[in-house]
């Protein structure tokens, strides 16, 4: 059995993934009005990599034993007016989260609860590339975004991106 405030926050950091890929729609959708289908292409993406994280927490959790609470998740109510607003927020959100996770990975030290931090190591590393992603995202927006044909080539960037789901033992 794990300890109870680690399986509490893993239990809630479900429902943050899970919100973290309705915001990403939300910033889809954003995109999808302006006619930016690579800048589309890149949060759906990002929406199923937030799920599946949500999925390994979950299976993590079964897998010693633990029952999983389902927590509510709210809407996105993140206000989109410029072509940069998502980015930005999308870089404000994974620090968040960045946060998060390393609650959990702390929690998981005080309690030597070894097995949630070799698991949670895995989450450390991606929130660095995330965070990194999300930087280097906004940085080419503006070098390039502002000009017709930069953003086009950056939007045709990002329509090639492919998602490879995570393979971690759990």
């Amino acid at each position: 059995m794990l300890d109870k405030k680690v399986r509490d926050l893993i239990n809630t950091q479900i429902a943050k993934e899970f919100y973290s890929g309705y915001l990403y729609l939300d910033f889809a959708n954003f995109y999808e009005e302006k006619g930016l289908d690579g800048f589309v292409h890149w949060y759906d993406i990002q929406a199923q990599e937030e799920r599946d994280h949500a999925m390994l927490m979950r299976t993590y959790l079964h897998n010693n034993g633990e029952k999983v609470d389902f927590e509510e998740i709210p809407k996105p109510d993140k206000e989109l007016k410029e072509l940069i607003d998502p980015l930005n927020e999308g870089l404000k959100h994974e620090q968040y989260v960045t946060s998060l996770i390393n609650g959990i990975y702390k929690a998981a030290k005080e309690v030597d609860d070894f097995r949630t931090m070799q698991c949670f190591d895995w989450f450390v590393k991606e929130q660095g590339e995330e965070e990194k992603n999300a930087d280097d995202l906004i940085k080419k927006f503006e070098l390039f975004g502002h000009d017709p044909k930069g953003l086009y080539a950056l939007n045709q960037e990002l329509l090639a991106r492919v998602y490879t789901a995570p393979s971690l033992v759990l």
